[in-house]
């Protein structure tokens, strides 16, 4: 059976990148990311292309480049937004500048769990949320909620390291 991973980017994630590793510096990163947006395989949020707007440099000017990256909001996920926000009502309270798309990341990946996709092969579909923010006790950020969603979490450079790219 082939596995085959499912990524959901959050906004910090394609921050970082941009700072530590620039699109004009690491043209394969990039390259390589746009494969995996290309096939499907690494999507997010309309609300993260929000956040990463509002920024003035390389990463907005690639953003705005990514037709199938950034999804729509639809009503599966507006529900799902409604069940995490009653249950994690401070996630919506974050101080941080990019933290309003945290519930609609999480709730992207949740719906990639539950619909039922017909392949030509067998195989195993993991949904991984791509994110910089880190389990902190009982502090709800990204990975705290996707711990009660049974949705596994990794930083920018696990993802390239699942991935096998070197460079």
């Amino acid at each position: 059976m082939m596995t085959i991973n499912f990524y959901v980017i959050d906004s910090s994630s394609l921050i970082e990148l941009n700072r530590r590793y620039p699109i004009d510096v690491f043209p394969t990163l990039w390259k390589n990311m746009d494969k995996l947006i290309e096939k499907g395989f690494l999507i997010s949020h309309k609300e993260v292309l929000k956040e990463i707007s509002v920024m003035d440099d390389s990463l907005k000017k690639w953003a705005k480049k990514q037709k199938k990256f950034f999804k729509e909001l639809d009503e599966t996920q507006m529900e799902i937004v409604r069940q995490i926000l009653v249950k994690y009502p401070s996630l919506a309270k974050s101080d941080s500048e990019t933290a309003a798309a945290d519930p609609f990341v999480i709730a992207l990946a949740v719906e990639m769990g539950s619909s039922s996709q017909q392949t030509l092969y067998p195989t195993i579909k993991g949904r991984i949320i791509v994110t910089e923010e880190k389990l902190r006790g009982n502090k709800v950020k990204i990975p705290f909620v996707c711990k009660d969603y049974n949705i596994e979490c990794i930083n920018i450079i696990e993802m390239c390291r699942v991935e096998g790219w070197k460079f």
